[in-house]
């Protein structure tokens, strides 16, 4: 894209100003209709070192009120960032609806200097691709507008640019060692540049080209084109998106109501398995911790099915420093004012610590389905969804164990009543598990296409048959026990 670049004719100086003008006034008043229609706005510039992405930043924002942008420079990952999935840090700064982020730097520059420092091979730099189209692709579907503008200056103009700041001390310090590094490395920049554009340039999110030469002229195409984005954006809000097609390998799993739900387990075997399970499962976390491998698990099932109980005999086996329990209610308003993946991306362990879910993203096929907390379009796409977003878990080197904690209707109702009556239980059960309960076959139908379609051969669902919960315990402690011997070599 760099090197075939056509630049536009930059107007005079006259018509410049008028058009700057013209489009300041514009964005002020387009700031107004994203607050109003709950569009979120997120604007990534990339570019050569000294081309003026945060000057250009900084005048843009004038033009918008304070409280509806942040701005963010995204220099290395930290340590902390480094323990998390690449993706991590960019899904954590996604703007709420109806706001603005801008990002100075981002996924382009992180995958393009580890690419240039060699710290990224040719399968690891194709994987990373994947990723951010697949990012870039959700955040549209999902009702973002995705500006990418990448400032583009040659050889000689960033010489001479960087040459000016080193000459005065008060503006030495803001070249960095890969401004000095690019410079020296021009041309081999350039074509892992290109090649980055090229790679991640599609129509939902283009690249736009700045020639920033010139910063008045600079900001002009970055306001025109960020005004130009908005008002199509404006326009499709609505649209519906097509559903893409399933390119995952799935297991076949058996549908709920042919699953036999009469295993049981004696109390003296249940107590004897435990106590060894246990045992084994808190050997096999401090090994989980010196290798750092992130363990991811997800409980689903029915309300009443034990899922509560089931979790307390996992973490009793574990360091209580290295896991923590997320109970996934409905969202907060600034979760619920984001991509509804943000909120678990954003309660992802660190490398070699446990994450486990009481509920989890699987609600967006489940209960905003059946209650239609979204659109039809919106939880049909998200089966895809979900099997990119466990695959970028696996392909980070986590162990993504996902169980469906199932019982029939009777028992749910035995163990309701029983909570109904028993003064101590009585917290447990509310009118919305009689409500859910009324809706027992619309769940079952959601829950039977939900496993079909999500359990996949890198994490695939396990049926826990919960009847017994004793049986369930043991079964999921066996389960969690099997997949780190395997993931840890030891099976």
């Amino acid at each position: 894209m760099l090197k075939n670049h056509v630049e536009q004719e930059k107007p005079r100086e006259e018509e410049l100003l008028r058009r700057l003008e013209d489009a300041r006034n514009h964005l002020f008043a387009l700031q107004m209709q994203i607050k109003d229609r709950g569009l979120p706005v997120l604007v990534l510039m990339e570019g050569w070192g000294a081309a003026g992405k945060g000057s250009t930043i900084g005048k843009i924002i004038r033009n918008i009120d304070p409280r509806f942008f942040k701005v963010a420079t995204m220099s290395a990952p930290t340590e902390e960032e480094l323990r998390k999935p690449f993706l991590y840090r960019y899904f954590a700064r996604l703007p709420e609806a109806g706001k603005f982020t801008f990002l100075d730097s981002g996924w382009m520059e992180e995958i393009t200097g580890d690419v240039l420092r060699d710290k990224l091979d040719q399968k690891g730099y194709a994987s990373r691709i994947e990723s951010v189209k697949r990012f870039e692709r959700q955040l549209t579907d999902n009702g973002y507008l995705v500006m990418k503008f990448f400032f583009h200056i040659e050889e000689k103009e960033q010489k001479k640019r960087l040459d000016g700041l080193l000459s005065n001390e008060d503006t030495s310090w803001r070249v960095s060692d890969s401004d000095r590094w690019q410079s020296k490395h021009y041309d081999k920049c350039m074509k892992v540049f290109d090649r980055y554009l090229n790679d991640t340039n599609v129509s939902t999110a283009p690249w736009y080209i700045v020639d920033a030469h010139s910063r008045k002229w600079a900001q002009l195409q970055v306001l025109e084109m960020l005004c130009q984005g908005i008002e199509v954006a404006l326009q499709n809000k609505s649209l519906a998106v097509p559903l893409l097609q399933n390119t995952f390998p799935l297991e076949k799993m058996p549908r709920l109501e042919e699953i036999p739900l009469d295993k049981t387990m004696e109390e003296e075997e249940y107590q004897e398995e435990l106590e060894k399970l246990q045992k084994r499962l808190g050997e096999l976390h401090n090994r989980l911790y010196r290798k750092r491998v992130p363990l991811i698990i997800a409980y689903e099932g029915w309300d009443a099915a034990g899922k509560g109980g089931n979790i307390k005999r996992i973490t009793g086996a574990l360091d209580p420093r290295g896991f923590e329990v997320h109970p996934i209610a409905s969202p907060e308003p600034h979760e619920k004012a984001r991509h509804y993946l943000w909120r678990f991306w954003t309660r992802l362990p660190k490398t070699g610590h446990v994450a486990i879910f009481d509920r989890t993203w699987y609600g967006r096929v489940m209960v905003e389905r059946i209650e239609g907390f979204c659109s039809t379009n919106d939880w049909q796409r998200a089966y895809n969804e979900i099997n990119e977003f466990e695959k970028e878990l696996v392909d980070w080197g986590a162990v993504v164990i996902k169980f469906w904690v199932h019982i029939d209707k009777d028992t749910q109702l035995e163990r309701f009543n029983e909570r109904q009556n028993t003064p101590e239980k009585r917290w447990k059960i509310t009118d919305e598990d009689w409500r859910n309960r009324e809706k027992w076959d619309s769940y079952e139908a959601a829950v039977n296409e939900m496993i079909q379609k999500t359990s996949t051969v890198y994490a695939p669902w396990h049926i826990l048959e919960s009847t017994d919960k004793k049986y369930a315990r043991i079964k999921a402690l066996k389960i969690v026990i099997r997949e780190l011997e395997k993931i840890l070599g030891e099976s």
